[in-house]
C-alpha cells in the first residue's frame, strides 16, 4: 500500500505541472481516507491551514493530495479523500474572512493555558493563506504581517533559549529569520503593516546583554530614534521613543559607574526629552504616555531607571 500511495503521489504531481489544478486550504482539521467513506482507512490528519490539491471532486466528498505534518522527518504529500467541508479556495464566498477568522481563533487558542497543540503554527499558516489566495482583500496585509509576527515570535522564543542569545554583540549570535517580515515590507509598502515588521527587525540590532556598559544602550536609543525618524506614522512610534528614552536613563547610571560624569547632563536631558515626546504622538496609548511621564520623573528626581533604584 505503502509503494502505491508514492507512485499515486508522483503520478498526480508530474500531472500538476502541465495544468492549473484547482487548489484550496483546510480551515479545520480534516481526516484523510483511503477512499470517499468514513469507514474507510483513515491515513492521516490534515491540520487547519494546510494546502490541498484537488484531484476530483464528487458530491460530499475531495480528492486531494495533501501536505501532513509529521512528528519526525520532514512534511510529506500524500493522496486520500477528504470530507467536502472547511475547505477553502479562492473562489469561495468571503473566503478571505472565513480563513482569517480560523486564524484569530487558533492564535486565541495558542495563548489559552492548555490551548491546542500546534495552534500557533495553525495560526501562523492561515494567516499567510489567508494573504496568498486572496491578495486584494482589505485585510491581506494584516493577515500577512500577523503570519510573519507569530513566525518571528516562535524564531525569537527559540533563539533566547541559546547560550548565544546573552552575547553582548548581536553580530555573535544566530539573528532572527527576517524573510517574512521582509515581504510584508515588500508586499505593503507605506502601510503601518510594513512600518511594524521594520520594527520588529530591531531585535536582531539589540545586545543581547548590555554588561552594565554604555555602548549597548548608546547605539541601541540611536537604532529607536532612527526608526522614528524613518516611520514617522508607524503605530509603534511610541513604543520606540520610550524605549530610547528608557536607554537614555539607563545611561545616566552607567556613565557614573564608567567614570564618565561629563556626559550624564546629556543623558538625563535626552532622557526627559524623548519621554515628554512619547505624549506628543497623536492617538498615543495611555499606557505608554503614562510609562513616559513616569520614567521622565524618575529621571528628574535622581531616581535610577537601571539596576537597583533602592536607595
Amino acid at each position: 500500500m505503502k509503494l502505491s500511495l508514492r507512485l499515486i503521489a508522483f503520478v498526480v504531481l508530474a500531472a500538476i505541472s502541465s495544468f492549473a489544478a484547482e487548489r484550496g486550504v483546510m480551515m479545520r482539521e480534516a481526516i484523510l481516507y483511503l477512499a470517499p467513506n468514513t469507514t474507510s482507512e483513515k491515513l492521516a490528519n490534515v491540520a487547519r491551514g494546510r494546502e490541498v490539491v484537488v484531484l476530483e471532486r464528487p458530491k460530499g466528498w475531495v480528492h486531494v493530495l495533501a501536505t501532513i505534518s509529521q512528528t519526525f522527518g520532514a512534511d510529506r504529500d500524500i493522496s486520500g479523500w477528504i470530507q467536502d467541508k472547511g475547505m477553502i479556495t479562492a473562489t469561495t464566498p468571503n473566503g478571505d474572512s472565513l480563513l482569517y477568522g480560523e486564524a484569530v481563533d487558533s492564535e486565541n487558542e495558542a495563548s489559552r493555558r492548555g490551548g491546542r497543540k500546534n495552534a500557533a503554527q495553525d495560526a501562523m499558516r492561515l494567516y499567510a493563506r489567508t494573504a496568498e489566495y486572496f491578495p486584494n482583500s482589505a485585510i491581506a496585509g494584516e493577515a500577512l504581517y500577523r503570519a510573519a509576527d507569530i513566525r518571528w515570535q516562535l524564531d525569537k522564543d527559540e533563539r533566547s533559549s541559546r547560550s548565544s542569545a546573552r552575547k553582548r554583540d548581536p553580530g555573535d549570535r544566530i539573528p532572527i529569520e527576517e524573510d517574512a517580515m521582509k515581504q510584508v515590507m515588500k508586499k505593503f509598502p507605506r502601510t503601518k503593516w510594513a512600518d511594524l515588521a521594520a520594527f520588529h527587525l530591531i531585535d536582531n540590532k539589540l545586545c543581547g546583554d548590555w554588561q552594565a556598559q554604555s555602548k549597548c544602550p548608546e547605539k541601541e536609543a540611536s537604532v529607536y530614534e532612527d526608526y522614528v525618524k524613518d516611520h514617522p506614522t508607524s503605530p509603534a512610534v511610541p513604543e520606540a521613543l520610550y524605549n530610547a528614552a528608557f536607554r537614555y536613563g539607563a545611561l545616566v547610571q552607567l556613565y557614573g559607574m564608567e567614570g564618565q560624569a561629563s556626559k550624564i547632563k546629556s543623558a538625563e536631558e535626552r532622557a526627559i526629552a524623548t519621554a515628554q515626546r512619547v505624549a506628543q504622538v497623536p492617538n498615543v496609548s495611555s499606557d505608554w504616555a503614562a510609562r513616559a511621564r513616569r520614567l521622565a520623573y524618575m529621571v528628574e528626581n535622581n531616581i535610577p531607571t537601571f539596576g537597583n533604584n533602592i536607595d
